[in-house]
């Protein structure tokens, strides 16, 4: 019985930290999960999507400190915590991969 408690618990500690991994979206993310960020409650999480509706998408996760209330010591905080998309590779083949051409 206590190995089932154990195998549980460690579960639970893997899930946790595996749900912590994924950073958040600033361009996407919601009031709520704007929350889940250090130092980031209602207020600060309002702004943060103001801004965004204003302004557009940040393109880096240090103009962060462009939304009121929001700060390099804040910014410090989240840094490891937070992401602007865009992670995916191009679509365009670069030049190195592009099809050779015959010159007949």
């Amino acid at each position: 019985m206590r190995i089932k408690y154990f195998l549980a618990a460690i579960f639970l500690s893997l899930f946790s930290v595996l749900a912590v991994a994924q950073p958040v979206n600033i361009n996407t993310a919601d009031v709520a999960t704007l929350r889940t960020l250090e130092n980031i409650g209602a207020t600060r999480a309002a702004a943060i999507i103001e801004y965004r509706q204003i302004n557009g998408s940040f393109n880096t996760v240090d103009e962060i400190v462009r939304v009121p209330g929001i700060g390099q010591a804040i910014l410090s905080s989240i840094r490891h915590q937070i992401t602007v998309g865009g992670s995916e590779p191009s679509a365009t083949a670069s030049p190195a991969m592009a099809p050779a051409t015959s010159g007949y």
